[in-house]
């Protein structure tokens, strides 16, 4: 009969990962959980009454065992039914009462095999039942892998109750810690109901039976505490001996005591047994030592190679332990330590980890360059672990100070010794210029290798220069400095040599005039202090430079020696001399290949084989990405090289602004059926080609069409002479006349570069027919002597517009007497348009300098322009990298090459 009290709960039971979200509803209406959960709970002291399901107001999550103790009969509220909220709840109560039978008797321990697998009959699922006995299991803190071991237990006390005790005693298990650093001592003792102290036998009975050593009170308890401690051993893993006639007692090690405390409380607390613990041990939590290790050489000033030694100290509760403690405490396997009247519990894993680390210090045998190339820290670094926001690192590596100092003059540049300017130096130099000055002077009483990496025109030059000067100070009888430059430099070295050094003697080996035989004889007789000669020299003559050994060998332009394989670059690697340094504004154009030839010069081996680098550098960055190797590389560059650019504030330049635009042109009816026509050809061709041959195909393509962009005739290479025609095909060509024309007649001078010979042609014959100007124009063919000559003239102001082909005129020149730079069209890679414009835009510039990018709508130049944005980072990095051209994927050229 329903009780006018009875009420019904529907419940709404979805499963969530390893728990159940459960939600209540009466009458239709969602109920709060304390409407409900509360009295079903009313007798569940293992949730606190509910309290811990609780997850929002109207949510609980419960585990499977506590749904089934909540429907069992022994927690069932007399007043309340449980009904389904819908037909998924409904699935899942049907289940929990389908296995309610079992839950919570003994009997479902026989469906329990000795390998730890449950055999249910297979009518019912017996799923919830299974969650439901291991959610109980980890309530207790018992494992699952113990279950076979303890069965016979679990087989009588099912439930797990919280006694197994007598009517007048009770066994329990007490822990006493070591008098000093010896074991800990575990035993059985007896507790009277109607006494706090625990009972032990005398020393003298330790080892009689239990029934010949209790006191005649509680003899009629004997075989009842013989049976409880049997039946307590089976549940230790510390000892094998499950049937002792005696009272236990067994001294435990620092493993066996962890052992214990991890496995075998929690299964002697979940059978009902008292464990009495030290109080402090309780709440005992691992800790770590705080660990400090010094790094030194022994001596006062260091170099690379120099092997390191650590001192290692350790310390806890503001006490130190030495080195040989700490062994001696690894050796001994001690896990728990006292420090003057306080226990510590050392963490395992920690001290295993620790042992391991300093092992390392010791047989990898680093060195100062493992300390300077971040190895001996990215070792360290995973024991480095930050214990609270407010404290130390446990591990802190210090560095003597005379090799931290060493090390910050290495990585920083900074604190070098200072050096007074040469005398001889007719130059003040800025403040960045004798830093740069000092850092190759110091660098070459490392015997280390140097990159001067400096944008161009922060005077490189200069720098080298006063170095050389300092060098000949101090050593006046030594060899002669080597200076290989680009031929078109050639002539700007001599007269920087003879303005700001000329009191040093140059010997220039260039042209037919030169030495050809007994080249060091010479070089012995004469003593020059500077050697100038080009990359084509050199290689020419490498046998007889191969003969004489150069104090310094400097590379001008040193990414002229970028392709490896080359003759030249093999060549200028061989050179002998005793320190070698790369001047260079881009290290990196395209390829971290360049960057290895580059550092092969400066310091022969550094990075290994070209093999060992391509596996350990290129391959992961340059086709995955990957941002470790590219810090790892960053920090082996970084202290052979120093690199300042103009946009760094703290050079204090005072350059006046540069302005970069983008001067638009479309393409003419003639150049956009030219367009269409030649990339449907070349599209179809390429399907048909090698690897190989579809390499050649592309750039052949790029050019075409980049030819195409500029002029029709440049295309089609029709024999141009009517000016006045020729402007009609080419929006980008009367654009760029008209420009010129209006820098003219402001009195103002321009430079033009362009890649190709017949629009350098193209355009001179147009501004003298339709302007009446007279441009020269510079390429790789002008003579040494008629380049000098018309750089001197332009900044003279002989004439107004200068053009010059990207390759030949856009290293090394000085052109400041230009205030505009107009590409005619465009590089696809960023550093050699800015290496062009820096021509103009470097220390002695005074004015404005408006850079013009020409670039046809639509085309490949507009595309190439987009990635140009993308690259610019190489050079600024110096690590980073980008696709070629010829690499990209069918559909990658398709869009490349389309006109739009």
């Amino acid at each position: 009969m329903t009780s006018m009290f009875q009420r019904t709960f529907k419940l709404s039971i979805r499963e969530q990962h390893e728990h159940f979200v459960v939600q209540a509803f009466h009458d239709d209406s969602l109920l709060f959980v304390h409407e409900w959960l509360t009295p079903l709970c009313f007798l569940h002291e293992a949730s606190l009454y509910g309290m811990v399901a609780i997850a929002d107001d109207v949510t609980a999550h419960m585990s499977a065992s506590m749904l089934l103790d909540i429907l069992h009969d022994d927690f069932k509220h007399p007043f309340i039914e449980l009904a389904a909220a819908d037909a998924i709840s409904e699935t899942t109560l049907h289940k929990l009462r389908d296995v309610l039978p079992l839950w919570r008797t003994r009997d479902v321990w026989q469906y329990m095999r000795d390998n730890g697998q449950w055999h249910f009959p297979q009518s019912i699922d017996y799923t919830y039942l299974e969650r439901g006995i291991y959610d109980e299991l980890q309530r207790h803190d018992i494992s699952i892998s113990s279950l076979p071991s303890l069965l016979p237990l679990f087989e009588q006390n099912w439930p797990l109750q919280t006694a197994v005790d007598h009517q007048e005693t009770q066994l329990a298990f007490r822990l006493n810690e070591p008098e000093l650093d010896g074991d800990w001592l575990l035993e059985a003792v007896v507790q009277g109901k109607r006494a706090g102290s625990y009972w032990v036998p005398a020393v003298k009975k330790r080892m009689l039976p239990i029934h010949d050593v209790l006191p005649p009170k509680w003899a009629h308890a004997a075989d009842h505490i013989a049976e409880q401690q049997t039946r307590a051993l089976s549940l230790l893993s510390i000892t094998q001996d499950e049937k002792s006639a005696h009272f236990f007692r067994k001294l435990l090690s620092d493993a066996e005591l962890r052992q214990f405390l991890q496995h075998d409380v929690p299964n002697l607390q979940a059978f009902g047994y008292f464990v009495v613990l030290p109080a402090w041990l309780k709440d005992l939590k691992k800790t770590k030592l705080r660990t400090s290790v010094t790094a030194s050489t022994g001596k006062s000033q260091a170099s690379l190679n120099d092997p390191l030694e650590f001192n290692w100290q350790f310390s806890i509760n503001d006490e130190t332990m030495s080195a040989e403690q700490f062994r001696r405490l690894v050796g001994e396997n001690r896990e728990f330590i006292r420090v003057g009247s306080q226990w510590f519990q050392i963490d395992d894993e920690w001290l295993a980890q620790m042992k391991k680390v300093m092992e390392q210090t010791e047989n990898s045998k680093w060195t100062v360059r493992d300390l300077l190339f971040r190895e001996v820290q990215e070792e360290l670094i995973e024991f480095i672990d930050e214990v609270d926001e407010q404290q130390s690192p446990t591990l802190q590596l210090h560095i003597q100070a005379s090799l931290q100092n060493y090390l910050q003059q290495l990585e920083n540049k900074e604190g070098l010794p200072p050096i007074p300017t040469p005398a001889a130096l007719q130059a003040d130099l800025r403040f960045y210029q004798q830093q740069g000055f000092e850092w190759l002077t110091f660098m070459r009483k490392q015997q280390f290798g140097a990159c001067l990496a400096d944008d161009m025109g922060l005077g490189k030059t200069i720098q080298l220069l006063t170095y050389v000067l300092h060098l000949f100070d101090e050593q006046p009888n030594a060899n002669a400095v080597l200076i290989v430059a680009p031929t078109s430099v050639l002539g700007n070295w001599q007269r920087e040599i003879e303005r700001f050094a000329p009191s040093l003697r140059v010997y220039t080996h260039y042209g037919s005039a030169r030495v050809k035989e007994n080249f060091a004889d010479t070089l012995k007789n004469e003593r020059p202090h500077i050697v100038l000669s080009t990359y084509g020299t050199v290689t020419q003559d490498a046998e007889q430079f191969r003969d004489y050994i150069f104090s310094t060998i400097t590379l001008d332009e040193a990414q002229t020696i970028k392709n490896m394989q080359t003759q030249q670059s093999r060549a200028i690697r061989k050179l002998y001399a005793d320190h070698h340094i790369a001047l260079t504004g881009t290290p990196v154009e395209n390829r971290l290949s360049e960057l290895w030839a580059i550092f092969d010069f400066i310091h022969r081996g550094y990075f290994g084989s070209f093999k060992t680098f391509n596996d350990t550098y290129i391959t992961p960055i340059e086709r995955d990405n990957n941002e470790q190797k590219k810090e790892e590389l960053r920090l082996k560059i970084m202290p052979f090289l120093l690199r300042r650019t103009k946009r760094d504030p703290k050079l204090l330049l005072n350059l006046p602004e540069k302005q970069e635009q983008h001067e638009y042109c479309p393409l003419s009816t003639e150049q956009a059926v030219l367009y269409e026509s030649y990339i449907q050809n070349a599209l179809d061709d390429l399907n048909n080609l090698t690897p190989f041959e579809r390499r050649g195909r592309i750039l052949q393509t790029l050019t075409k069409l980049k030819q195409l962009c500029n002029h029709p005739a440049l295309f089609l290479k029709e024999d141009v002479r009517d000016a006045q025609s020729l402007l009609k095909r080419s929006e980008k060509l009367k654009r760029i006349l008209s420009l010129t024309a209006d820098i003219v007649e402001n009195g103002e001078q321009c430079l033009i570069f362009t890649q190709y010979i017949g629009m350098g042609e193209l355009l001179q014959l147009c501004l003298k027919e339709l302007h009446g100007i007279d441009a020269p124009f510079l390429t790789g063919a002008t003579p040494k002597a008629q380049r000098d000559t018309l750089v001197e003239q332009f900044q003279a102001g002989a004439f107004p517009i200068f053009i010059l082909s990207l390759k030949a005129g856009g290293t090394g020149l000085n052109l400041t007497a230009a205030s505009h730079v107009l590409h005619a069209d465009r590089w696809w890679n960023p550093a050699v348009e800015n290496q062009a414009t820096d021509r103009a835009y470097r220390i002695g510039q005074t004015r404005f300098v408006h850079v013009h990018k020409f670039i046809t709508t639509g085309t490949i130049e507009e595309k190439i322009d987009a990635m140009l944005s993308a690259k610019q980072a190489l050079s600024e990095d110096l690590i980073q990298s980008s696709n070629w051209l010829t690499e990209l994927a069918d559909d990658e050229l398709k869009e490349l090459f389309a006109y739009a």
